[in-house]
């Protein structure tokens, strides 16, 4: 089975802060429901036997509008709460979201972060890819709101990311840095399954990058691909949705 798992569940406060009222950054349009994040990336492609959702913040609004607009996905969304979603860091969607498809046969998961607007072609590779996947994007590298993704001089697979907004910090030489696409893909289910059993619970509370770093900075080069997006926007306010209409540029596969 291949499963599409997205994450919605955070308070979204600059996003709401920025239209006003306290928001459900996914769901948010101005043109109708099929122009929200939420409803795109789900409807990207068919091919997935499940998507799950893990939402939190309003989750009564989120279970609603997809009660009332996903209909065509039927038996195949499912729906998970984040109980700790102003508590406890990104990581512990990630693994509720997992912990509710452990039982199923399946054969990849392709996991996205909500507040993501990509190109389609760009995701395509990523479903289509039959190795693990990392992304990146054009974006510049800020720490005001980047997660960084290096390479080492080993070509290995680090995460950065400074919660307070206000620097980053390498110690090491790396061959290059990049803004990670927040998108990735999980190939191998036996070494998912042992990286995720061996994060205790605190780890879990932490971000999502815990288990992604543990993931992808265990395999070799060889194991993994890494795409670029052509179209990629990270919409943290109101304004970074509006600018996901910027026309796309040339896509790259590193």
């Amino acid at each position: 089975m291949k499963v599409l798992l997205v994450t919605v569940a955070g308070t979204s406060s600059r996003f709401s802060e920025s239209v006003g009222y306290p928001c459900v950054k996914c769901l948010y349009s101005e043109e109708g429901i099929e122009e929200s994040l939420l409803y795109r990336m789900v409807h990207m492609r068919d091919d997935f036997d499940y998507y799950v959702i893990v939402g939190g913040f309003q989750y009564e609004e989120l279970e609603a509008a997809l009660s009332s607009n996903f209909q065509d996905l039927g038996d195949r969304l499912i729906l998970v709460k984040n109980e700790h979603y102003a508590d406890y860091g990104s990581g512990y969607s990630l693994y509720i979201g997992l912990e509710k498809i452990r039982h199923m046969d399946l054969k990849e998961v392709v996991f996205a972060e909500g507040d993501l607007f990509v190109d389609e072609e760009s995701f395509g590779k990523i479903c289509d890819c039959k190795n693990d996947v990392i992304t990146c994007s054009r974006e510049p590298v800020l720490a005001e709101k980047s997660v960084a993704l290096y390479f080492d001089m080993a070509r290995g697979v680090h995460y950065i990311y400074d919660t307070a907004h206000g620097a980053l910090e390498i110690n090491e030489p790396f061959l290059g840095i990049f803004n990670s696409g927040q998108i990735w893909k999980f190939a191998d289910m036996s070494h998912l399954w042992d990286t995720f059993d061996a994060i205790d619970e605190k780890g879990w509370q932490g971000t999502n990058l815990v288990l992604i770093q543990r993931y992808f900075g265990s395999i070799g080069k060889s194991d993994y691909d890494t795409i670029m997006f052509r179209k990629w926007v990270n919409c943290n306010t109101v304004l970074d949705y509006r600018n996901r209409k910027v026309d796309d540029v040339e896509g790259v596969t590193i």
